[in-house]
């Protein structure tokens, strides 16, 4: 969580570690995120809506000369070493691949003559929060500061996009980078995957409380080991014979790749019912998610919390329906929290293959909300109960150096 001890203390361990000045080592911040609405269609294009979390990866680092980037992690075994002239392939399961796969999308378009030294604290196996794109996301802020790169957040969205689906073979969109990059605290950021242009929404005055609650289910196995690419192949091949159906084959030949954000909602109608049955539930779930963004955007500026919760619920019933992701356990846990009392919708969070599940619940009972959820949770799965457990946590702004003045607490070099 980032406060000022958490910011203090990474210091520290980072000037102690390497022998450096206390005033030379900085720190980012990248939180990680949740998307209420939009579930599974950054990838075709669509609309999405996000929240940064007041969790995320923090990453102490300072400049080195020797072209050497050096980074251990308070989380899991080992320390990275990656010289600059020299960046090897990913690596099956390793987190080093995240700050190896910035180099080398930065090394695109700059000559990157500085490394650095630090430390990473916050895991990267926090299923459903964005936790690998939050670390590339502080690698590349890190890189970039230290060799003087100016970088926007459109760029560092691309970059990072670039670690994803280039690097590591993920092919997933722009959600989790825009969301982590753009997010700002009390707003509900609406993101167009398709251009990247996005709205920033203030929570309006009138609207009641909330929490975000985030259920752990225990079950972590990475994306790239599960049925996620499978599933933007079946968006794509929908897409593709919508194209045909609708007389669009120049069209379908022309956009190389095509995604259901192509299409429109009218051609869908006109021409989804030729879909195979398994094309279809995927085809239904993107234009039907698209429609809740819309929808919730509206809930969201009337200050509706109850109608935005409601359509988050829904969102989870066709993640199981027509998008055809989640565990056992993780249905388990989004039907528990979806009927318990005070809470105003949830589903899953991220790809819904393993992880977490959200929740917007009453600020007002959070805490027993909480604890109620993760004693049932408990009761149906013993087996997982070691690694289940739930967080309760606030809005905040996206990813950055942090500042020493944002503390006060913070002693000054």
């Amino acid at each position: 969580m980032l406060t000022s001890d958490a910011v203090d203390s990474l210091r520290k361990r980072v000037a102690s570690r390497y022998s450096l000045a206390l005033r030379d080592v900085r720190v980012v911040f990248a939180p990680y995120r949740i998307c209420p609405l939009g579930a599974h269609i950054d990838h075709q294009r669509g609309p999405v809506t996000a929240m940064a979390l007041d969790r995320g990866i923090l990453l102490g680092y300072a400049p080195q000369p020797d072209a050497v980037v050096t980074l251990a992690s308070m989380n899991f075994a080992g320390e990275v070493r990656a010289d600059l002239a020299s960046v090897p392939p990913a690596l099956p399961d390793e987190w080093g691949n995240y700050p190896r796969g910035a180099i080398v999308a930065l090394q695109q378009d700059h000559s990157l003559y500085c490394g650095l030294a630090g430390i990473v604290e916050g895991s990267a196996v926090e299923g459903g929060l964005s936790s690998s794109a939050a670390l590339g996301v502080a690698c590349l802020l890190a890189l970039e500061d230290v060799n003087a790169i100016c970088a926007t957040p459109r760029t560092n969205i691309e970059l990072d996009r670039y670690i994803e689906n280039s690097y590591l073979g993920l092919k997933n969109g722009v959600l989790d980078q825009a969301a982590i990059l753009l997010s700002r605290r009390d707003h509900l950021t609406r993101i167009d995957c398709g251009t990247l242009c996005h709205e920033l929404w203030p929570r309006p005055a009138t609207m009641p409380g909330f929490s975000v609650m985030i259920a752990h289910s225990g079950i972590r196995k990475a994306l790239i080991n599960t049925d996620y690419n499978r599933r933007v192949d079946e968006c794509r091949e929908a897409a593709r014979l919508l194209l045909e159906a609708a007389g669009r084959r120049k069209d379908h030949a022309s956009l190389g790749n095509p995604v259901l954000g192509d299409l429109t909602p009218g051609e869908y109608l006109a021409f989804g019912d030729q879909l195979p049955p398994h094309l279809a539930r995927r085809a239904a779930h993107y234009f039907s998610e698209s429609d809740r963004v819309d929808r919730g955007t509206i809930a969201w500026q009337a200050g509706d919390i109850a109608a935005f919760g409601k359509l988050v619920t829904e969102s989870g019933e066709s993640s199981i329906a027509n998008y055809e992701c989640g565990s056992p356990p993780l249905i388990d846990l989004f039907r528990l929290i979806a009927a318990t009392p005070g809470v105003y919708g949830s589903r899953f969070s991220g790809a819904g293959f393993r992880g977490c599940c959200l929740a917007l619940v009453d600020s007002s009972r959070a805490e027993s909300i909480a604890a109620e959820v993760q004693q049932a949770y408990h009761r149906l799965h013993p087996e997982l109960a070691d690694a289940a457990y739930v967080w309760l946590c606030d809005t905040a702004d996206g990813a950055r150096i942090v500042s020493l003045d944002e503390f006060g607490a913070i002693e000054k070099p």
